[in-house]
Order: structure tokens, then sequence, then C-alpha cells
């Protein structure tokens, strides 16, 4: 089974990744303060499908093409697994009914001072929407 997951394209210094993954749809909004990204104008929120063979592999490189200068994300999943993206570093939740992978996600992303409202990929969250 593929992988669906969100790229936003200023989260990457190098685009060229996109070209490892097929873009179902691409959405732009706006950079408002709850974005907390005042370096740019907006976020190209593109959703992609991602080849369940070459998850692992593309994982990395998303991981290695993340802007280094600010702190970011990118997350992919299907019915049972989920990767979690930060620059050079992924997580790989094997069992999405399994609250301790995604703490430990979680908690790294909030490390790095991503404000805990945009770290919302756990299923285990009250207020979770995707």
């Amino acid at each position: 089974m593929d992988f669906e997951g969100i790229i936003i394209e200023e989260s990457l210094a190098d685009t060229s990744v996109l070209t490892d993954v097929e873009t179902i749809s691409t959405t732009a909004e706006p950079v408002t303060e709850e974005h907390k990204t005042p370096w740019i104008t907006q976020w190209t929120m593109h959703t992609v499908r991602v080849p369940a063979a070459n998850t692992a592999t593309i994982a990395n490189s998303i991981a290695a093409a993340l802007d280094r200068e600010h702190n970011w994300y990118a997350d992919f999943k299907t019915d049972t697994e989920h990767y979690i993206i930060y620059t050079n570093k992924v997580f790989h939740i094997t069992d999405r009914s399994d609250k301790v992978q995604y703490d430990a996600a979680t908690a790294y992303g909030i490390s790095l001072g991503i404000p805990d409202y945009q770290v919302d990929f756990s299923p285990h969250l009250t207020e979770w929407k995707r």
C-alpha cells in the first residue's frame, strides 16, 4: 500500500525531492502569525503519494532536503504505518495505534521549537484533525 502525506514546498532547501513522489494535489495559503514562519509569504502544500517500496529511501531524502535554517517536518502514512520526517531524523511509526511511538516523534518536534499545535500528527490527540 502506498503512503500519502503532505510536503510543504517552502520547507525544502532542495525541491528536487518532489520528483521522487507523486503529487496528488497542491494548495497554497498565505502565512499568518499562527504559522510561525514570518520569513516566507505562503505555504505551498503538496499532497503526495509515496510508493511503499521506496518509502524509507524517500523519507531519508526528504530529511536531507529540509531547510536547515528553520525547523520543519513532513509526513506520510498508511492506515497502519506513519513516517514523520525532520531534518536528518526520521521516525517510522510501525503501529499507528502505539501512543509511545507518537509521543517520541512529537516530543522531538517540540524540542526543535516547532509549536506543539503544528506537530498534531498523532491520532491519540483529542484535537487530531488529519
